[in-house]
């Protein structure tokens, strides 16, 4: 099988153009890939459709530095203070250019991804059911169960162009291994039509084997696997380190105005040119904190 590593800005430059339909954040709080982000923040991407769940702070981020156009998710903010700041402006007072949002639940945005890793045109659901979701909504439709005329609600395929997924492990073919909350990562991976995965760590292909059931998605899929220590700071990584609530908070402080989300993103994004440097401004102190205090290894299986 083919060498899939690449760096990030490649694998952004490569796969994720303007105009691109991209899930992110597709395990709710933890594994969010801030790094690709960041990256599509800095190559300036534009016209973007961001589909996910939970995203954090991310898709505020994005938001504010004009790459996004459309977003399609169960919510948009911070989970920690509850309001994203770009978000609002942008939804409120088109800042820094309107914004199309279409709402989803959890629940609803996973059947869309599953239906079209299903190869599916719909998944039909009683959830949501006289909710203003299901009255408003631009594609959902309510429809009688042709087994017994039952009200559904139909909710269509959504076939992202590229999912970005941050993991604990991949090897070089494009094999990856996730723990923890996935959320929705599978339906995502599944769902797209390409993955890139960031990864703490880029193993033998052997150890990605050894437990195949862990494995996300098939290797076909991926079109990148970037090595990205850090990588999904400030949100957890099971394992690796946890979620940096300080960050949030002071993200939360500094963007209340457009002045200080700027300042905020000159000094997060636009100056660190990569991850690394990322790391060594948030200072080896700090991140030492975010590791765990001791491992909780799971029970071996025995795949004889």
């Amino acid at each position: 099988m083919p060498d899939r590593r690449m760096t990030m800005a490649e694998a952004i430059s490569r796969h994720v153009p303007d105009g691109s339909v991209v899930a992110l954040g597709c395990a709710l709080e933890p594994l969010i890939p801030f790094a690709a982000g960041h990256a599509i923040i800095r190559q300036r991407r534009r016209d973007l459709t961001l589909v996910g769940p939970i995203s954090d702070i991310l898709f505020d981020q994005l938001i504010g530095a004009g790459c996004v156009a459309r977003v399609v998710a169960a919510w948009v903010g911070n989970v920690s203070a509850g309001l994203g700041h770009c978000y609002r402006r942008a939804a409120e007072h088109g800042i820094p250019h309107p914004l199309v949002i279409e709402d989803h639940s959890n629940f609803s945005v996973s059947l869309a991804l599953l239906a079209a890793a299903l190869g599916a045109p719909y998944i039909p659901t009683t959830s949501l059911l006289g909710s203003d979701i299901a009255r408003d909504h631009p594609t959902m439709r309510v429809l009688p169960s042709p087994l017994d005329d039952r009200p559904h609600l139909v909710v269509p395929a959504l076939r992202p162009d590229v999912a970005i997924l941050h993991v604990q492990r991949a090897d070089a073919e494009g094999r990856a291994h996730a723990w923890g909350g996935l959320g929705i990562c599978e339906e995502a991976a599944l769902a797209a039509r390409g993955v890139i995965y960031t990864a703490e760590e880029i193993v033998p292909a052997e150890v990605i084997l050894s437990d195949p059931n862990r494995v996300l998605a098939p290797a076909f899929k991926t079109l990148a696997v970037v090595h990205t220590p850090g990588g999904a700071h400030p949100s957890p990584v099971q394992g690796y380190y946890g979620r940096d609530h300080a960050a949030f908070a002071e993200y939360h402080a500094r963007t209340r105005t457009e002045e200080g989300y700027a300042d905020w993103l000159r000094e997060w994004v636009l100056d660190p040119p990569d991850r690394a440097a990322y790391l060594e401004h948030l200072g080896a102190a700090r991140w030492a904190d975010l590791a765990p205090d001791a491992p909780h290894l799971a029970a071996p299986v025995d795949y004889a």
